[in-house]
């Protein structure tokens, strides 16, 4: 630690500093130390513990786009920066394929904020409102055969887009004129 640094943070007190979770009375004011740690007074509070959520497979995206351009980062290599989010959890694989469909795009373009410009702002806290329909077990079992298929090339990006559609489409019981509507959003 630079000398300037740790004698400016000192000024606060160290009671204030310490990570023990105590509290002191100081000058009369009752004063609460950190939470208790191992760590030093200098070193960061928190455990990053979540660390190894990066290092599993995810969803990523950016935030602006002119349409849904969800990835699936299967090894766990990707580290979002601060305009790229990341999703993990169960059903992911599910969860790719219903962001990535053309229902969602036209939820979101009923729900989501637009730049302006013709983009959409793809925040995290929007697509988390999103409604995703849940697929049964027989469509649960034919969409993780598709997403296997996409992941080790034998079926492309565009043929998986479009069984995405038709799942999606088949799960939310669209009817002609519905599919055409959403199929026609930026016609």
């Amino acid at each position: 630690m630079y000398p300037a640094v740790k004698q400016y943070l000192l000024t606060f007190g160290i009671e204030r500093l310490e990570q023990t979770g105590k509290t002191y009375i100081v000058n009369g004011e009752k004063i609460k130390a950190r939470k208790k740690t191992n760590n030093k007074w200098f070193e960061i509070q928190d455990s990053i513990s979540y660390w190894e959520d990066f290092s599993k497979p995810k969803i990523v995206w950016g935030e602006i786009s002119d349409k849904s351009k969800f990835a699936f980062d299967f090894l766990g290599e990707y580290i979002p920066e601060a305009t790229t989010f990341y999703l993990n959890g169960e059903y992911i694989e599910y969860l790719l394929t219903a962001l990535n469909s053309s229902v969602s795009e036209w939820l979101f373009s009923k729900t989501g904020t637009t730049t302006g410009v013709g983009t959409i702002r793809w925040k995290k806290y929007t697509i988390e409102q999103l409604i995703v329909a849940k697929p049964n077990y027989e469509q649960q079992k034919e969409l993780l055969a598709a997403f296997e298929k996409l992941k080790v090339g034998k079926m492309s990006i565009s043929d998986f887009k479009d069984f995405s559609n038709k799942l999606m489409y088949k799960m939310y019981e669209l009817t002609k004129e519905e599919i055409h509507a959403i199929e026609n959003l930026y016609n």
